[in-house]
């Protein structure tokens, strides 16, 4: 006997509703969903904001601290030409550089409590996939100070010469404004403050973890050196690069903790020394942490078993707009309950089309794989959200809302 077309359909119906909510399983993974609101609610007194931002072109991250000073960490514009098939599109178009999005996100977050201002810029290395828009950036928004790892000679032995060309036209902008400009400085914990109202905020602190190899210890503003003594000596081959020069920051509000970075290896190229494994240095000075920045957007060369154990975030955070970004191996570690137990997130701006093939189903596990990602700490740092914003135009309207995370004590 054949169906009755009303029980046909409503077999058709169920089994329609399975498929999508099995394709679902990868994106909707956070314990508890919040209501989404229409657009991102604007920064509160208190709170502290993470902005990863996604142009599509590098790496850039907008902080605004619980009194409301604001502090930009890199402004990429690099990777690879609008077109390429080894990188994904320019958002929102290609209508302007990767410096004036960021500019226009910036101000859009800042508008609501202050004029645009950015009491701090830092970048991280000289690579323009992280400090390429700094230019057009400071051009739309001012910026009272901005810190990175060479200034005032970029060349003076601390750690090695930029490249030419990738870095030129950075050192160019920053000697046009001397005044501006400061050298970063591992070990200190008063060298990026709240501006407004520290008193209010007692339990927040940026430090310093490292930069051109020299390493935090943990104890006052001690540092110890990841390069060798005499690595000026060696070949150029087997002297530290620009990615093992880079610098990186760890954010504590309360019980949360934060850290992200430049482009620090966490395995030693063939035929180097294992002292270019910079991570394995740098991981117990940082310690556990709520949320991290992935190392070199998650390449193959970062993100090793040490790195993993010792961080343990609830959520990762990949800037990624690259075809071999993240690595599969690096995102395996990422989700190993080997090397740490419990729950945790992936969260990507742009994973590329080509890599999900590659890797495959693991892709499907990340938590957000496109999109501006905000983390939202809350008042005092016990506990922190997830807004997925669009990047497809300036509408700053959310896609979903994960959380509340809680700090660990």
């Amino acid at each position: 006997m054949r169906p009755r077309p009303i029980a046909r359909a409503a077999r058709i119906g169920l089994l329609l509703m399975a498929v999508a909510a099995l394709a679902g399983l990868g994106t909707v993974r956070a314990r508890t969903q919040a209501p989404s609101p229409t657009v991102l609610p604007p920064w509160q007194p208190g709170t502290l904001d993470v902005h990863l931002i996604n142009t599509g072109r590098g790496s850039a991250a907008l902080l605004v601290l619980p009194d409301g000073t604001s502090l930009q960490f890199d402004a990429g514009d690099g990777g690879f030409l609008p077109g390429s098939p080894r990188g994904v599109p320019v958002v929102p178009d290609t209508s302007r550089r990767p410096g004036e999005w960021i500019a226009r996100y910036v101000s859009r977050v800042l508008r609501p409590f202050r004029t645009p201002e950015l009491d701090y810029a830092v970048v991280s290395h000289l690579h323009d996939d992280h400090m390429g828009g700094l230019p057009v950036l400071a051009q739309q928004v001012p910026i009272r100070r901005i810190l990175d790892r060479g200034w005032p000679d970029y060349a003076d032995g601390i750690g090695p010469a930029p490249a030419k060309g990738t870095a030129e036209a950075y050192i160019a902008f920053a000697k046009a404004d001397p005044s501006r400009m400061q050298r970063f400085e591992p070990g200190r914990a008063d060298q990026i403050t709240l501006r407004r109202d520290p008193a209010s905020y007692p339990t927040f602190v940026v430090r310093n973890i490292v930069a051109n190899g020299q390493v935090w210890t943990g104890a006052g503003t001690a540092t110890r050196s990841r390069f060798p003594a005499d690595w000026r000596t060696l070949p150029p081959a087997q002297q530290p690069n620009e990615n093992e020069s880079s610098l990186g920051i760890r954010v504590t509000y309360g019980a949360f903790d934060f850290y992200t970075g430049g482009d620090i290896p966490g395995r030693a190229r063939l035929g180097t020394a294992e002292w270019h494994d910079i991570e394995s240095a740098v991981a117990p000075a940082v310690g556990p942490v709520e949320v991290a920045g992935a190392n070199h957007h998650g390449n193959r060369d970062s993100t090793n078993a040490t790195w993993v154990s010792t961080l343990q975030p609830r959520l990762w955070i990949l800037q990624v707009w690259s075809s071999d970004h993240p690595g599969h191996d690096v995102l395996d570690r990422m989700l190993s309950r080997t090397l740490y137990d419990g729950e945790r997130d992936v969260l990507a701006t742009s994973v590329h089309p080509a890599n999900r093939l590659v890797i495959g189903p693991m892709l499907d596990r990340l938590l957000v794989s496109r999109g501006h990602i905000v983390i939202r700490v809350d008042h005092g740092g016990a506990t922190y959200r997830v807004f997925a914003v669009d990047d497809t135009d300036e509408s700053m309207r959310v896609t979903a809302v994960h959380g509340p995370y809680t700090s660990r004590p």
